[in-house]
């Protein structure tokens, strides 16, 4: 008998890792293949962002992942070893969240803890392996390995970077635009005489060409813009210098060094015959100013997995499959701006001002640097993140996100009214009262008053119902 999967993912990357590890908190039966021997180890993503971290809480990853990063909520502007400015403001603004400020962490951290959880359900990466051939049938996906092996799955999704095997197998135009601004980056430890500060700082020399990045531990990361391909090291390590001057630094261990080159591209589509799907890097790809990459893709694979569930296990209507597009192209469209935004700054400026540029355009793009003001289409409140809130109940507090269940819709019923109608076993619900009542939790504030909220899977509202209204209603959709 041929074994069919639910979802074959190809590429385990962290887009690809989330996706498997979603979908085995769904019940889903999941296989992810990748290339490589074993998770990353050194470079990459450097910071997960507030958006990321509910997310992750969510989920059960926050508390394993939280503890080896270092918070960071600030930037500042230097020149000529003097300062300049600071901002945080676009943190203390955010409402309903209670990490405000990006997690400095490095990407090999999330692969090796998705990839551990995914051995522990049973679920472990089909390393070493490519995919060679892909057709859709009666089935669903046949796909063809460099083994040999033959797999068949209802979804298969496309987690393989820019260079997606599997975008290109369904010829989805992915037109590149290269704006000619190539970056050093390096990651290390640092000997140096400038004040270390637990906070991004931005150069401004001739042009803001450097950036100071905190890391987790001991190690720093440095962007420097080369706007050439072929350098040395030595000459990075010149730039920085001059940017910092007059203070200087040297590295005593260098764990990382690369370039890139940056692209610009959104896919033309997000799927294929709603059967085959792209995320992360194999649809959208873009500077990494602004920190949108990694945080991106997650967001996709939060936004896609619990749709296919849905359909696979819940009954949905297949309709529900074209929302992933729908809803995740615009928001790859805003990176696309945002980033591309950001990375000219550092090179154009009308008056010289790079590094405060920058500083503002973070600022005006703060909704999408923290994650917190991305929203899908609705009327009000729906299609909005739901606010996390404290909670209490027989005298303990916990959190509105260490509540909700990735696998169900969660329906917050805010207000003292009871129950009166039967839900389905997909809805978990959470009673929400601003004075004790057995079986309830309290809410000091709620930004939703006297109302139930239902709440999809990844955490967006999908409906808001007046109270006496939701008790006449049978069924949520």
């Amino acid at each position: 008998m041929i074994k069919l999967y639910d979802i074959v993912i190809v590429g385990a990357g962290p887009v690809g890792l989330m996706c498997a590890y979603l979908g085995n908190l769904c019940g889903l039966d999941v296989l992810a293949i990748d290339k490589s021997k074993s998770p990353l180890e050194v470079g990459r993503a450097d910071a997960l962002n507030a958006r990321t971290l509910q997310l992750l809480e969510m989920v059960g990853l926050f508390d394993e992942l939280y503890p080896k990063g270092r918070p960071c909520n600030t930037s500042s502007v230097w020149s000529e070893g003097k300062f300049i400015s600071r901002a945080s403001s676009w943190w203390d603004n955010l409402e309903g969240c209670f990490h405000k400020h990006f997690l400095m962490l490095g990407q090999s951290h999330v692969e090796k803890l998705l990839d551990r959880k995914l051995k522990q359900m049973n679920s472990s990466v089909l390393r070493e392996t490519s995919v060679q051939g892909i057709e859709l049938n009666n089935l669903g996906v046949e796909i063809t390995l460099s083994n040999g092996e033959v797999l068949n799955s209802k979804y298969l999704i496309g987690a393989d970077g820019s260079r997606s095997f599997v975008r290109e197998r369904f010829q989805i135009p992915f037109e590149l635009v290269r704006p000619e601004i190539t970056w050093a980056v390096v990651d290390g430890i640092i000997d140096t005489s400038f004040p270390k500060a637990p906070e991004i700082i931005v150069f401004q020399a001739e042009t803001s060409d450097v950036a100071w990045i905190p890391r987790e531990g001991e190690i720093d990361r440095f962007y420097i813009r080369m706007d050439r391909k072929d350098f040395t090291f030595e000459e990075v390590l010149k730039k920085i210098n001059r940017a910092m001057k007059p203070h200087n630094l040297t590295f005593k261990e260098i764990e990382w060094f690369s370039q890139f080159s940056v692209k610009e591209s959104v896919a033309d589509s997000f799927s294929y015959q709603n059967r085959v799907f792209l995320a992360g890097d194999s649809c959208h790809v873009h500077s990494v100013n602004g920190g949108q990459g990694l945080n991106t893709g997650l967001a996709d694979a939060f936004n896609l997995i619990w749709k296919i569930c849905s359909v696979i296990k819940g009954g949905s209507s297949e309709n529900i499959l074209n929302t992933y597009e729908a809803e995740r192209k615009p928001v790859a469209q805003s990176v696309i701006e945002t980033s591309g935004a950001l990375v000219r700054s550092t090179k154009y400026s009308i008056k010289n001002t790079h590094a405060l540029d920058y500083i503002k355009l973070v600022e005006r793009y703060a909704g999408n640097i923290t994650g917190m003001g991305i929203q899908y289409h609705g009327e009000g409140r729906v299609g909005e993140r739901v606010y996390d809130i404290e909670l209490v109940k027989k005298g303990k507090s916990t959190r509105l996100y260490s509540m909700l269940d990735y696998s169900k819709y969660t329906l917050l019923w805010f207000g003292d009214e009871p129950i009166e109608i039967e839900l389905p076993q997909n809805i978990k619900v959470l009673k929400i009262s601003s004075r004790k009542i057995e079986n309830y939790f309290t809410a000091g504030s709620s930004p939703y008053g006297n109302c139930a909220v239902l709440v999809r899977p990844d955490s967006y509202i999908a409906k808001i119902y007046d109270l006496s209204e939701a008790n006449k209603i049978l069924k949520f959709n």
